[in-house]
């Protein structure tokens, strides 16, 4: 795994607290509980129907009908509990779940998520992504925070389909952590050895920032 996402997922990691119900989705969040604490009481909800996820353990054999909504083999922790998709959507309906960690192709300053579809490219749909983003308590975006040819993905407006609208708490890159506010992006940590001009220069949305109380990542 590049060292951008490691430095990502160890920070992400610092955003759940003990006793949350924690929702991983696609891609790099679903990496996340490998990074949390393993004496930590969090209970790691998949969509398709699991309460209480962990990584498998050393060389275990996987169960084969046991996988994460990315279709990844999963353990499970004692306790756990499986169930069908409406039971675990009506979880996320009824803001059950505390936090979800989510990717995404774009954000902007006004909060908005666009993670599902990119025009001209095949997209498997929206999928449960639209309704963890509108109905989860809080949601947290773990992305680089440019795309592979160097353009922006924090920025003043999404151009691409959303997602939803208004629903990141916070974002998370290999360059810092922003909080949405009403006022704007709030930058809260700035990668270790990045300067703020650097780190302005790569974000095309504005950027609330104190350097007196800025920390480092």
């Amino acid at each position: 795994m590049p060292s951008d996402q490691q430095h990502i997922l160890a920070r992400a990691a610092k955003e759940v607290a003990a006793g949350q119900i924690v929702n991983l989705g696609i891609g790099l969040p679903t990496r996340l509980f490998h990074y949390l604490p393993p004496d930590m009481e969090v209970l790691v909800h998949s969509e398709n129907g699991v309460l209480g996820c962990q990584p498998l353990e050393g060389d275990a054999e996987p169960d084969l009908e046991m996988i994460d909504s990315g279709g990844a083999y999963i353990g499970t922790r004692p306790g756990a509990s499986v169930f069908d998709s409406a039971l675990s959507f009506a979880m996320i309906r009824r803001s059950r779940v505390d936090v979800t960690f989510m990717g995404a192709f774009e954000v902007d300053q006004q909060g908005n998520l666009a993670n599902w579809k990119i025009p001209g490219k095949f997209s498997p749909g929206i999928g449960g992504a639209m309704e963890l983003a509108q109905k989860v308590r809080r949601l947290v975006v773990l992305c680089s925070h440019n795309d592979k040819h160097g353009n922006a993905k924090i920025l003043r407006q999404c151009r691409l389909p959303l997602t939803a609208r208004h629903c990141i708490s916070t974002i998370i890159t290999e360059k810092a952590v922003m909080n949405v506010t009403e006022a704007g992006l709030e930058v809260v940590d700035i990668a270790e050895g990045l300067d703020v001009a650097s780190l302005r220069a790569a974000t095309e949305a504005e950027l609330i920032i104190d350097e007196h109380r800025l920390g480092r990542f």
